[in-house]
């Protein structure tokens, strides 16, 4: 695990802020100490701490430490799905759409906070309310993409989320071997290689006109 992100706020209480603010500042410190702790070793303290604030208001706005990452993982799936379909309702050109979604991992993998861990390598994958949400976020991801391989080739839903399912297990996969590596391999050439490989294969399907 990296080391937490120097605190954005220092160790004085900070000033009253409107619920929302202050649930997102929450949010975001907690967020720094599961990625640098995971969620077994995390605890309250450290992220009230991380955020300048008593425990008693972290507690206001969350009833325990599950909580608080089911929280951030909702959020953080969604964004990544969110990201996908905008790839795919973008543009009308099928290369595109597999250069988008693609990069749609990309970007979400290297994003600042790395918030992929909690989607993807989470110590909590066990528990069921995660699971379903990640669940819930690749199938999102997932029907997307497949809606699109559907309408444009003709094929059956169960072969179109086949195909689908392969895209975004490779999207993954690369970005998550590219991230320690991108000092040597660009973002824009990892997936243009990784688009170029995918592309070749969906491409081959005949198209419905």
């Amino acid at each position: 695990m990296q080391p937490p992100r120097p605190a954005a706020v220092n160790n004085r209480r900070t000033s009253r802020l409107p619920r929302g603010a202050r649930r997102l500042q929450l949010l975001r410190a907690a967020q720094d100490v599961f990625v640098a702790q995971g969620f077994h070793a995390a605890a309250m303290d450290d992220i009230a701490d991380r955020a300048g604030v008593s425990k008693p208001v972290l507690y206001q706005h969350f009833p325990g430490k599950r909580e608080l990452y089911l929280a951030l993982l909702e959020e953080h799936v969604s964004e990544l799905a969110d990201r996908v379909a905008q790839a795919m309702g973008g543009t009308d050109d099928n290369r595109a759409r597999v250069d988008g979604a693609v990069g749609a991992y990309f970007d979400f993998i290297d994003a600042e906070g790395e918030a992929f861990r909690l989607v993807f390598e989470s110590d909590l994958r066990n528990d069921p309310d995660v699971r379903a949400i990640v669940d819930r976020g690749t199938g999102a991801c997932v029907e997307a993409i497949a809606e699109v391989i559907a309408a444009d080739t003709g094929l059956d839903p169960e072969r179109a989320l086949l195909l689908a399912s392969g895209l975004t297990g490779l999207s993954e996969t690369s970005a998550r071997w590219w991230l320690p590596r991108k000092g040597t391999v660009s973002r824009d050439e990892a997936v243009a290689l990784v688009t170029a490989l995918a592309w070749r294969g969906i491409s081959g399907f005949p198209r419905v006109e």
